[in-house]
């Protein structure tokens, strides 16, 4: 199997299989896509539809409720077929069929039936497509592969709102910068086709039945982190309320999507070095730092009253994401045993998303009730709870093929 090389400061070479970098660039043309859209899709319903904050809120929530349920079901199904990639391809080609009814929109209920279609493709790709991943590598190399996707994931998220802005700014126009989101997100749907393949599977791989008894299989540390991330899930919200609240200290409109640019540019340039690190060193310690980060963020967009604030707060949001994210995807990888990867890497999306779901309908309510400083503040504290459960909870320990594999990478 083919590998691709980076290197660490000071480490050996980290060999990486092609199959990790491909489905890097297919993040990356689907995050330009998505973001082209999604960097402005808030303004786009208060502004162009008259949509309130509320809507705003419930449409970001059950747009990633429904991403969620979806994900357990084919991370299930993956794990029964024993096979990843037609999931895989079957969840991007439903997101990319969803992307031309955004530029159509004429009211909020078609806007809602966009997303609703956008996340179930997206649900329906996420559980196969990182347990494609974790199928490929191996545990002392999981947190950089993780992380490679997710930074090649997040160049996407950078240069789909620098698109969208500079589009608009010259045309004035949404729905053609929605239009144009449309060819990256086919050609993404093109290289998956041709440039990823099916994972080599063991022989007794293949169809299989599957019981719920299967999951109780899952041990402990992946029923931890489920909680504890379900938790920091609520303590955040959509990156909507970050476009909202830049719009709400005055930033011109044509600008705003500047700010989930500079939110994606840390978290790429952190989500990969962070991946790493997540392989060397104390995970628990790493994830108690993401958290304070986090907390951190939302005290500061609590507080802004102008741009240069905000800014510090969308370099606090992409720095904790790029902190947790890679972690969070190794660590569930390494706690799941083979044949259901797929179906702990669904059971985490859907506990997920209902707390996504949660936290961007309150944040959209306290936002209507008391404005950003009510909904960040909120955020904050609920963070810093989570962060005190962290010190006080012990981490459960990993499977001993995993400690082992780590250990071999440190030592």
């Amino acid at each position: 199997m083919g590998t691709q090389r980076g290197v660490m400061p000071g480490r050996e070479r980290i060999s990486l299989p092609r199959n990790v970098v491909a489905l890097g660039v297919v993040s990356l043309l689907m995050g330009t896509s998505s973001q082209m859209i999604h960097s402005l899709l808030p303004l786009f319903l208060v502004i162009v539809l008259g949509a309130s904050t509320v809507s705003v809120g419930i449409i970001e929530g059950v747009a990633e409720a429904t991403n969620a349920f979806a994900k357990v079901f084919s991370g299930t199904m993956s794990d029964a077929l024993g096979r990843r990639k037609p999931l895989v391809v079957l969840g991007y080609g439903v997101a990319a069929l969803s992307k031309p009814l955004f530029p159509l929109a004429g009211d909020a209920a078609t806007v809602l039936a966009a997303r609703f279609i956008d996340r179930t493709g997206k649900g329906i790709r996420d559980a196969p497509r990182d347990a494609l991943l974790a199928d490929e590598l191996a545990p002392s190399v999981r947190g950089a592969g993780f992380g490679l996707r997710i930074a090649l994931f997040t160049v996407g998220s950078v240069l789909g709102p620098l698109a969208a802005s500079g589009i608009l700014h010259f045309t004035g126009d949404y729905r053609f910068v929605f239009w144009c989101a449309v060819i990256p997100a086919g050609l993404c749907v093109i290289v998956l086709v041709f440039a990823v393949r099916e994972p080599r599977q063991d022989g007794s791989a293949g169809p299989r039945r599957m019981a719920l008894r299967e999951v109780m299989r899952l041990p402990g540390i992946f029923w931890w982190l489920v909680a504890i991330t379900a938790l920091l899930e609520l303590a955040g919200c959509s990156q909507a309320f970050l476009l909202l609240k830049a719009k709400d200290v005055g930033v011109d409109a044509a600008w705003v999507p500047s700010f989930l640019i500079l939110m994606s540019a840390v978290y790429g340039l952190t989500a990969y070095p962070c991946g790493i690190l997540a392989d060397h060193v104390d995970r628990k310690r790493q994830l108690c730092t993401g958290v304070a980060v986090l907390a951190g963020c939302h005290l500061t967009l609590a507080s802004s009253h102008d741009a240069w604030t905000t800014a510090a707060g969308a370099v606090l949001w992409g720095l904790q994401m790029g902190i947790t994210q890679g972690l969070v995807a190794a660590t569930i990888a390494d706690a799941a045993p083979a044949p259901l990867r797929g179906t702990a890497f669904g059971i985490y999306y859907l506990v997920d998303g209902v707390a996504s779901f949660l936290a961007s309908a309150g944040a959209g309510l306290l936002w209507s009730i008391g404005g950003a400083q009510l909904a960040f503040g909120a955020g904050a504290a609920l963070a810093g709870a989570v962060a005190l459960m962290l010190v006080a909870s012990p981490m459960p320990k990993a499977s001993p093929a995993s400690m082992r594999a780590r250990e071999d990478s440190i030592s």
